[in-house]
């Protein structure tokens, strides 16, 4: 699936995308096109592109092809989203239900609006609560 989203394939365009959106959320998978987990979450990402266009857009980054951020990203915590787990910056799994993922959108690009520096998660993903 991941052939349906837009590919960034320098360290330069990933910035540029994220400074062009003033807006919108960036939303930045990072990852592998082959890897399996990632399949999984870029099948998610593409069925719901066309419902977040408003308020988000999709970009996916190969992390071989693009290794300048692999560390970057990890201290970049533009957001905080309260997923009540260890880490509060990013969504390390697939998430497989299309829903479940607007949600998520909906909820960070409301905060974001209001100029909220935290957001809490629709869900509890504590890992006794994980899939």
């Amino acid at each position: 699936m991941s052939y349906l989203l837009p590919h960034l394939h320098s360290g330069w365009a990933l910035d540029q995308a994220i400074l062009a959106e003033e807006e919108r959320l960036v939303i930045i998978r990072f990852g592998h096109d082959w890897d399996d987990t990632c399949m999984q979450m870029d099948e998610v990402l593409a069925s719901v592109a066309e419902t977040v266009k408003n308020f988000a857009v999709i970009y996916l980054v190969d992390i071989t092809e693009v290794p300048d951020f692999n560390t970057m990203y990890e201290l970049n915590k533009h957001i905080m989203f309260d997923l009540v787990t260890w880490n509060n910056n990013k969504i390390n799994w697939a998430l497989k239900d299309k829903q479940e993922f607007i949600d998520i959108v909906e909820t960070v690009y409301r905060g974001a609006r209001k100029g909220r520096g935290l957001v809490i998660a629709p869900k509890d993903y504590s890992t006794k609560y994980r899939y």
